[in-house]
């Protein structure tokens, strides 16, 4: 089979794809056929080496690249329920160490990690849900805030936000939202009560709208000190980048967000995708020799939505 690797850090040219044995599948695990993987941030971290710098990845000679995937269940190992083979499934690998990850023909995972692909959508579509919905949704239950309460969402046009943004209200929290100017329509579509530009100063423009500032703040664009600026003394602030978190001035409880994978969490995302309440996003679909491109393109920034590669 083809899969995704790198045998050195660098630039989207160090990608390679190569012919590899399908993964043999193991106790309590599932080997799903890739019908689509999305590319994340995290894989420019891994490819880069910037994870390795970061003392999260040990240098190694081959690793493997790719979180999300959606496929159909090929094989099932012993102790394994609630999964069949035949059985359209979307899942995440979560450990970074590995030598094949899910942007690959095959990829194996361990059953918790895995769930039932919503119904209704294409496996590109929903490809992009695990890493970044459950991202999202972790976060959301980690910040303990209660309905009413209002929620500083930065980022809230990009994937891990925009998830935020419709989990959040649909908690009852009210939103404030941090995006681009052209990007008020969507975020408010998505559920945000009030919508602040990136460009301003964040403190000064979120405590306008909310006197004595947010209750908490979902920071997805790493602004840091910038948007702790705008919580009240004594809330709470969730990072989603390692290293990310600010000091926890004015008695904060300040955190960095790590996602785990589970498939229980991820099975409630599907069925809220279902009921139509928690909207995929694709930005555009490549075969999977172009992993590269799909690097350079990310790189970029200013995607509505996830690329996603197809075996």
């Amino acid at each position: 089979m083809r899969a995704v690797v790198i045998h050195a850090f660098g630039g989207p040219e160090v990608l390679e794809i190569v012919d590899v044995p399908v993964p043999v599948v193991r106790e309590r695990q599932v080997r799903v056929r890739v019908e689509a993987a999305t590319v994340n941030p995290v894989d420019l971290a891994t490819r880069s080496g910037a994870l390795t710098e970061a003392g999260l990845l040990p240098a190694r000679d081959v690793i493997g690249i790719g979180w999300d995937v959606a496929g159909t269940a090929d094989a099932v190992g012993p102790g394994v329920t609630g999964v069949v083979p035949g059985e359209r499934v979307i899942g995440l690998s979560d450990r970074l160490d590995v030598p094949l990850g899910a942007q690959a023909e095959y990829v194996v995972l361990d059953a918790d990690a895995v769930t039932r692909a919503p119904s209704g959508r294409s496996p590109v579509e929903a490809a992009t849900l695990p890493l970044n919905g459950l991202t999202a949704v972790q976060a959301l239950d980690r910040l303990e805030l209660a309905a009413g309460r209002t929620l500083l969402i930065t980022g809230a046009a990009g994937a891990v936000g925009g998830f935020a943004v419709q989990l959040a209200a649909a908690r009852g929290l009210r939103v404030v939202a941090v995006a681009g100017a052209e990007d008020e329509p969507l975020v408010r579509g998505l559920g945000a009560e009030w919508f602040v530009p990136r460009t301003a100063r964040l403190g000064e423009a979120v405590r306008a709208l909310v006197p004595g500032g947010v209750d908490g703040a979902l920071d997805a664009a790493v602004t840091g000190a910038a948007a702790l600026d705008a919580v009240r003394s004594g809330g709470v602030f969730a990072a989603l980048v390692a290293g990310g978190a600010p000091l926890p001035l004015r008695g904060t409880q300040v955190f960095d967000h790590w996602i785990r994978a589970d498939g229980a969490r991820l099975a409630d995302l599907v069925a809220l995708v279902e009921a139509g309440s928690l909207t995929l996003r694709v930005a555009e679909a490549l075969p999977l020799d172009q992993v590269a491109a799909a690097h350079h393109r990310l790189a970029k920034g200013g995607l509505r939505g996830r690329l996603v590669l197809v075996p």
